[in-house]
């Protein structure tokens, strides 16, 4: 007798192999750690606020010769989300506006505006402080107003 070739599998072999995997979904998906996302989250949210801060000092220093006002980013919030602008005080123009993820909370200890001089200090009227948090993860940001030093840490 000759052997015959096989070239398919079988449609209970399929079920099988199908009803393996989705035991396995089921057993996996609840152990997966959704929270390390969201503290991921939260530490991609601060280091970028921290870099447009120090986008903002930036500005205000580079275009210190025709800008006296000097340059701001002011943390807003809306009914469905929160975000930042950076303006330009002096002409009174958004340079840009970033949007924060829904899943991060971002707080600030006394001011919502962090407005730098020409020389890159901070104002007066500015916050010094800004906490960033998602599940478990908290970032404090901190401002020096006399050099306008930005610090991002890990609580």
């Amino acid at each position: 007798m000759m052997a015959e070739k096989r070239t398919a599998y079988s449609l209970v072999e399929l079920l099988i192999v199908v009803m393996f995997l989705g035991i396995a979904v089921v057993i996996a998906v609840p152990r997966l750690n959704f929270s390390l996302i969201s503290g991921y989250k939260a530490h991609t949210t601060a280091e970028k606020i921290a870099t447009d801060l120090r986008r903002t000092r930036r500005l205000a220093i580079s275009n210190a010769a025709t800008n006296t006002e000097g340059f701001r980013l002011k943390m807003e919030h809306n009914v469905s989300y929160d975000y930042y602008n950076i303006k330009n005080d002096d002409t009174k123009e958004i340079v840009d506006t970033i949007t924060i993820d829904k899943d991060v909370s971002v707080s600030c200890a006394h001011e919502r505006r962090f407005k730098f001089g020409p020389l890159g200090n901070l104002k007066d009227e500015s916050g010094t402080e800004l906490t960033v948090s998602a599940e478990g993860k908290t970032f404090t940001i901190i401002i020096i107003p006399a050099t306008g030093m930005i610090k991002c840490t890990e609580n």
